[in-house]
């Protein structure tokens, strides 16, 4: 199947790497104007470039920290201002922060529910309006499949994460008549940049850091951002206009819940 975003706009937070840089990408390769933001502005040109010399579209660095109010503003005009429009927005930004519960402190839960949940409320409230008044829009939300079925010590990531889908079903039911479609992609053990730093933090070559990690998986390996990036795309196309509300795991089998 050939998936075509011609004509659409997107904004993918995180984009610089891993999942955010590869979805943003393919959506660029499949005709979408996109905007990648990130804190660092040095790799997100690096990104832009890289991203732009594979695709025809236009592609945008907008250097901003998401967990900020005023910088979700700024953002969301900079991309509608240079695009005209926003029909595509992917809340990917977040890492992993994992404690036991008795050891996290409010600042820690402060910082991660702003970042992955706030981001997301605050980056769909500004899309939305114009997206129900075009009838169009898509919006995807990236977590983690913690979210449905979270551990012991995964606090306070697997919270943030899990209110995330709740997020997504009450968008979903609320937007679905207004042809705005929210879903949810639930990441399981993916290549990543986080992992390459745990491996260079232990002492451990990455091929075989990641084929250790595999071992342990269904399909005995992990899997990797462009496959994580095909399924985004999907979902942001004409092709998935009768997918809404739903909570995708792209984890190879890993979580013990559908």
């Amino acid at each position: 199947m050939e998936i075509k975003l011609n004509g659409r706009s997107a904004i993918v937070t995180g984009g610089s790497l891993g999942i955010g840089r590869a979805v943003a990408a393919r959506f660029a390769a499949s005709g979408a104007n996109v905007a990648i933001v990130g804190r660092r502005t040095e790799v997100l040109d690096e990104a832009r470039e890289a991203i732009a010399a594979q695709a025809g579209a236009k592609v945008i660095a907008i250097s901003g920290d998401v967990s900020r109010a005023d910088d979700c503003e700024r953002i969301f005009h900079e991309t509608n201002d240079t695009f005209g429009k926003v029909d595509i927005l992917v809340n990917n930004a977040g890492s992993s922060k994992r404690g036991r519960f008795l050891e996290v402190s409010d600042k820690t839960w402060e910082d991660d529910l702003e970042l992955k949940l706030f981001a997301a409320i605050r980056l769909c409230r500004l899309a939305i309006p114009a997206m129900q008044a075009q009838r169009w829009g898509r919006i995807i939300n990236v977590l983690n499949i913690g979210a449905k079925a979270p551990l012991g010590g995964a606090a306070p990531t697997a919270v943030s994460r899990a209110a995330g889908m709740a997020l997504t079903k009450v968008l979903a039911g609320e937007f679905a008549a207004d042809n705005v479609l929210v879903n949810s992609l639930l990441v399981g053990r993916i290549r990543s940049n986080q992992w390459e730093i745990r491996a260079e933090n232990e002492g451990k070559d990455i091929e075989e850091f990641y084929a250790e990690m595999g071992e342990t998986m269904p399909l005995r390996r992990i899997g990797t951002a462009e496959e994580f990036a095909n399924m985004a795309c999907f979902l942001a196309s004409d092709e998935g206009s009768y997918i809404n509300g739903t909570a995708i795991n792209v984890d190879g089998g890993a979580s013990p819940v559908v």
